[in-house]
């Protein structure tokens, strides 16, 4: 057993490959870049898997041209969130703070500009992801978006509106930096505020990257991540270093492939930044009664503890808890419904997963979706050590002793009532069942 590990700490093939993808430059869903990312990432898979290849798929193209935030008689600095319409709107700037549902419930936001932090309290009992932060806003009247960081360092945050119906949002949005924002709060609440975004907005592909190890059962472990990233960075925690382990993994899968009952597929997906599409399009095609489990990979390596969301899978939880066991590695499991990456796509249909990432002991994104997410952040020592328990992981999961049952989907729909989970899902239009 120790072999293969002792040839994981030294390896470079991960690293390099992490090395290859933030020096694309943008990896923006449907662009150049996520094609060329795309396509080494297979060539990468080919050179330890069978059948590397890449699946094309139609979406929404959106590129960044251009904002503009001028509050009172200043402007500000910002960045336009992907997906919002190319125009412009004014009205009243309104500091809506934290943007939590009752928020927006008790006030008349008819053609205002309407700013939110990034974060929730934490006394409130749930996350409140920007995306329905955006379509509450929009739903009041609201006539402009803007997202301001809750984390410092100048740094104005992207992410994607939108919804899988309507793929360009009904209302111009843009991120701000804390500090703008702390700004606009206290100078500007009330102020006449006019936002305006360009935009480049039309038809354009994506890809997601295929390839095997092990033996050709019909049954199968998916072992994903995504492959594009915000255009505004690197994305080499997000997702880069995803991308990256799964190449990783399947050079040590190989190694082992002996050990495996169970087909494992790597796929390495497109568009998940602009909603899922790429692994929402897989899910679609592929026979989900075969996959025994989704292991999804975003943001790991980004801190030392491996974290865990399995979504009620009780069975995932045990096989995490025991590699990190195993390993004396510390691992941190959180068995609620996990909505957000690319195993949704199949958890929503009941098919057991788990979002693999990092426990970096803070709430929210960190560096993420901004330009500050780069290569520098990371630690080869942690992406080697990432890369052991995950590929012990994947062995454990593809043994003929390791069951996990699927889930009813309304059992699922159930659970995510009673964890909070479904008001957000319904206010952004993501609620599957």
């Amino acid at each position: 057993m120790s072999d293969w590990i002792g040839r994981t700490v030294t390896s470079d093939t991960g690293w390099e490959h992490l090395e290859r993808l933030v020096d694309v430059g943008s990896r923006m869903a449907g662009s150049d870049g996520e094609r060329a990312a795309a396509a080494a990432t297979r060539d990468a898979l080919a050179a330890h898997a069978r059948n590397a290849h890449l699946d094309e798929f139609d979406i929404r193209g959106w590129t960044r041209e251009g904002s503009a935030l001028t509050v009172g008689d200043d402007d500000h600095d910002c960045i336009a969130l992907p997906r919002s319409p190319s125009t412009a709107a004014s009205g009243e700037f309104v500091d809506l703070g934290a943007g939590l549902p009752e928020q927006f419930e008790s006030r008349d936001l008819t053609g205002d500009v309407v700013m939110v932090t990034s974060d929730a309290p934490s006394w409130f009992e749930r996350t409140v992801h920007r995306r329905e932060k955006y379509y509450r806003a929009a739903e009041a009247g609201a006539a402009g978006f803007v997202f301001r960081n809750h984390y410092p360092g100048g740094l104005a945050p992207t992410g994607s509106v939108g919804s899988p119906d309507a793929p360009i949002g009904p209302i111009p949005a843009v991120g701000v930096s804390k500090e703008v924002g702390a700004r606009l709060a206290r100078r500007h609440d009330g102020d006449h505020a006019t936002l305006s975004v360009d935009a480049g907005i039309g038809a354009a592909t994506s890809q997601n990257v295929h390839a095997d190890v092990g033996p050709d059962t019909d049954a199968e472990v998916l072992v994903t991540a995504h492959v594009d990233a915000h255009d505004i960075s690197e994305g080499a925690m997000d997702n880069g270093a995803g991308t990256a382990m799964v190449v990783e993994l399947a050079r040590i899968l190989a190694e082992r492939e002996d050990e495996l009952d169970t087909r494992v597929h790597f796929a390495c997906f497109g568009a998940e930044e602009v909603g899922l599409l790429g692994s929402q399009y897989d899910a679609d095609a592929r026979a989900l009664d075969d996959v025994t489990a989704v292991l999804n990979l975003d943001g790991v390596v980004a801190a030392r503890t491996l974290s865990a969301t399995t979504s009620g899978f009780d069975a995932l939880t045990d096989a995490v808890e025991a590699v990190g066991a195993r390993f004396d590695h510390p691992v941190s499991v959180d068995p609620s419904i996990g909505s957000h990456s690319d195993h949704w796509s199949y958890v929503a249909r009941g098919v057991p997963g788990v979002h693999l990432a990092s426990d970096t002991g803070d709430i929210g994104r960190g560096w993420g979706h901004t330009a500050a997410d780069t290569l520098d952040k990371l630690e080869v020592r942690t992406f080697r050590e990432q890369a052991v328990l995950v590929a012990a992981l994947a062995v454990d999961v593809a043994d003929d002793s390791f069951s996990v049952a699927h889930a009813a989907p309304a059992d699922v729909a159930a659970a995510c009532e009673e964890q909070g989970v479904a008001p957000g899902l319904k206010a952004t239009g993501d609620w599957p069942f």
